[in-house]
């Protein structure tokens, strides 16, 4: 299981619908969109013990916010993630949102199968 679907369980545990990407027409009041930043690695002897994966939880609501992000950085929070970044982007007047960004990480054991083959 990677951190995107991770992120899916966690969201759906709370009813809040996410995509990844970008939400389907219509969009709910409430949802998430999960954009994957990347990974890293951490080594140790010579060999990658653990993989480290990223994501920007885009949080948009035409309600108030500050308990929708608080709901989910608490839930995050118990499943395991680290929050690394919180930003308030700003209300947007052409949909009638409020987008906040969560930044999360978690750490998964090191999989050789899952490396791209060249």
């Amino acid at each position: 299981m990677g951190i995107l679907s991770e992120i899916k369980t966690v969201l759906d545990a709370l009813h809040i619908p996410c995509e990844t990407g970008r939400m389907s027409s219509p969009a709910p009041d409430e949802y998430c969109v999960l954009v994957p930043l990347g990974e890293d690695s951490l080594w140790g002897d010579d060999t990658i013990d653990i993989d480290v994966e990223e994501c920007i939880i885009s949080v948009f609501t035409k309600g108030n916010y500050i308990k929708m992000k608080n709901t989910i950085i608490r839930a995050l929070l118990l499943n395991g993630f680290t929050v690394t970044g919180r930003a308030y982007i700003g209300y947007e007047e052409d949909t009638g949102y409020f987008h906040y960004e969560i930044t999360v990480e978690h750490p998964y054991p090191y999989n050789e199968e899952n490396e791209s083959k060249e």
